[in-house]
């Protein structure tokens, strides 16, 4: 049971850093092609479903079109708390 914790609590942990990750690729210009590119929509579409969920609760914040998106911040903390409440 100990290691089933452990376990659980380290793929919660990896998938925070899949979301950071996600986030840091998607500050930069990127084109339609390229590793970079690649790895940002590989990274999309792992975490997307659990961060859309809150995407779509909360709305970007901004002006001009140039909205700033707190749903990754609040998937993270989230997590956290399901990671303190369940393990």
């Amino acid at each position: 049971m100990l290691q089933l914790r452990y376990i659980l609590f380290r793929l919660i942990d990896f998938y925070e850093l899949l979301i950071v990750a996600e986030c840091i690729l998607s500050w930069f210009a990127m084109s339609q092609r390229g590793i970079v590119y690649d790895i940002y929509e590989a990274l999309r579409k792992i975490t997307e479903p659990f961060v859309g969920i809150f995407r779509r609760l909360i709305p970007s914040m901004g002006a001009g079109g140039i909205g700033i998106d707190f749903s990754p911040m609040i998937a993270i903390i989230v997590l956290d708390l399901i990671k303190r409440l369940v393990l």
